[in-house]
């Protein structure tokens, strides 16, 4: 186990030197994409104005509130909590993300699936994972709301975060084809097998 710390963005190189097991810190800057985002981006053709080439996304819709625009918010948005929703049912987003805005990094509860999995190794990609329950931890890291796009989708905008210390994260998923939910899938299922037998149940 490898603690990394980036500044984003990063570069393909920079991901495909992370294993699983690896922690990651991020620094600077994250963008909050969810469920509506993606398929208004995907599914609707519409366009964002913001770069998120080599960058990361976390799958969230935030608990924000309206505030006058400031130095401090320069949108009209302060963070109240920034928690992570589960991603598998974002999973087919997962390649045209990476092949047409440049993603590299994807943050979320859950896992993805094999296409996901796929596309990590092909392009340079990989999953992080962030435990569940910890939004007001989240929170901490998240400094500033820097920009919004497609507002009228909030909270499932498309957010800039300015973040400080985002992490430590789990590489759950990574370029290689490794993968941490395949590893506890198999485990799990040659224990029950072991549990079966012992009772003399058959498969």
């Amino acid at each position: 186990m490898t603690e990394h710390v980036f500044t984003m963005p990063v570069s393909e190189a920079d991901i495909r030197k992370l294993k699983i097991g690896d922690h990651v810190v991020l620094q600077d800057t994250l963008f909050g994409i969810r469920d509506a985002t993606l398929i208004h981006l995907f599914d609707h053709g519409r366009k964002t104005r913001l770069d998120l080439n080599g960058h990361a996304v976390i799958h969230t819709a935030p608990n924000v509130k309206k505030v006058p625009v400031s130095n401090s918010c320069p949108v009209g948005y302060e963070q109240v909590c920034i928690g992570t929703t589960t991603s598998q049912r974002m999973e087919r987003f997962t390649r045209p993300l990476m092949e047409r805005d440049g993603v590299r990094m994807i943050i979320g509860k859950g896992g993805l699936g094999e296409e996901s999995a796929k596309a990590f190794q092909e392009l340079g990609g990989v999953y992080l994972a962030i435990i569940g329950g910890t939004a007001a931890l989240e929170t901490t890291w998240i400094k500033q709301i820097l920009d919004v796009d497609m507002d009228d989708l909030n909270p499932e905008s498309l957010w800039q975060f300015r973040i400080k210390d985002f992490g430590p994260l789990l590489v759950a998923m990574d370029a290689h084809g490794g993968s941490l939910y395949d590893a506890v899938r198999s485990n799990t299922d040659n224990k029950r097998a072991a549990a079966l037998a012992r009772m003399g149940v058959g498969s």
